[in-house]
């Protein structure tokens, strides 16, 4: 593996910015595929911060650095992954339930997906049952990831499960919700597909979704 991709994986782990965007950069210059730098880079990178940040060594605060300097190493790739052809992983509509406007750890779930290589579409925060179940058909998303920071708001989320029902479209998306005061029985109460407790924990979750859908 080249040792940019190792560099950079490092880079993102250790909260360093400055060196992700260097990094990125002098991938893009040599002409490396920028696929393997998200996956042998920016995802790996992302990864041991999770590793780090479940096993309590990393708390948000540091999370929130690593993925800011994932998110320097993408601004650098981006446009390169929007003329190269390559299809996404799979294609999420990320946002917060409307009501609630925490956004930190939906954010941070999102850049993880996009750096792994998904094509991410945030929706943002204090989001409409409505609004996520257009955006999804117009995105033709694969899966509606929901998340909720408050309990006043978690019952929300049920909305876009009932919209989705209403207009005949619950079995074309899967729904993952994510939040503090969420769990595996809420999901199941409200009739979403899954749960998940943390961004590294979405992350597996999606491609587990996504590995299960292409098996079908």
């Amino acid at each position: 593996m080249n040792r940019l991709y190792t560099e950079l994986a490092q880079a993102v782990a250790g909260m360093d910015e400055t060196a992700a965007e260097r990094l990125a950069e002098e991938i893009v210059r040599q002409g490396l595929p920028v696929s393997e730098a998200l996956e042998k880079g920016l995802e790996a990178g992302m990864e041991e911060a999770g590793r780090l940040f479940e096993n309590e060594e990393y708390f948000i605060t540091e999370l929130l650095l690593c993925a800011d300097a994932m998110d320097a190493a993408m601004k650098v790739f981006t446009p390169l992954l929007k003329t190269s052809g390559k299809p996404a992983k799979g294609r999420i509509v990320i946002g917060t339930i409307f009501g609630d406007t925490h956004d930190i750890g939906k954010n941070i779930v999102a850049l993880m997906l996009t750096g792994a290589g998904f094509d991410v579409l945030d929706l943002g925060r204090d989001v409409s049952a409505e609004r996520f179940a257009d955006e999804a058909v117009r995105f033709d998303a694969d899966i509606i990831a929901v998340s909720t920071l408050m309990t006043t708001t978690m019952n929300n989320i049920r909305a876009v499960i009932d919209v989705l029902c209403r207009r005949g479209l619950r079995d074309r998306f899967r729904v993952i919700i994510g939040g503090k005061p969420c769990s595996k029985s809420f999901a199941d109460k409200i009739g979403a597909d899954d749960y998940s407790a943390s961004a590294p924990a979405a992350l597996r979750l999606v491609k587990r979704i996504m590995r299960e859908k292409y098996a079908e």
